[in-house]
C-alpha cells in the first residue's frame, strides 16, 4: 500500500493516496501506524454508525486516543516512540481532512 522514493512515502489511507515525508529509519512505524488507523476506520465506517470520512477519521483518533490515555505505563513502555507515532497519525488525520471537499 505503500511506495518509497526521495520525495517521501506514498501511503493510502480509506482508498485516498497521500505522500508524507519520512525518514528512512521511520518508515516502517509510519506504515504500522497508516495500517493500524486504516483498520480502525474500516471499523467504525462498517458499523454504518458514521458517515463521511472526516468523521469516521475523528472518530478512529478520538478511539486511538482513549486506548493510548488508558494504557498502563510500565518500564517497558517507550514513550518517545508512542509520541512519535501518534503524532504521525494526527498529521495524517490532519492532512485526510484538509483534502476533504464539501460532503454536504
Amino acid at each position: 500500500m505503500s511506495n518509497t522514493d526521495n520525495k517521501g512515502l506514498q501511503i493510502t489511507i480509506m482508498g485516498r493516496i497521500f505522500r508524507v515525508a519520512c525518514q528512512e529509519d521511520e518508515q516502517q512505524g509510519l506504515l504500522d501506524a497508516v495500517d493500524y488507523l486504516n483498520r480502525r476506520m474500516e471499523e467504525i465506517r462498517d458499523q454504518g454508525k458514521v458517515v463521511g470520512i472526516e468523521r469516521i477519521a475523528i472518530m478512529a483518533a478520538l478511539n486511538i486516543t482513549h486506548e493510548f490515555l488508558g494504557a498502563k505505563v510500565d518500564g517497558n513502555l517507550d514513550m518517545s516512540s508512542l509520541t512519535r507515532k501518534i503524532t504521525r497519525m494526527e498529521t495524517l488525520i490532519d492532512q485526510a481532512i484538509g483534502e476533504q471537499t464539501t460532503l454536504f
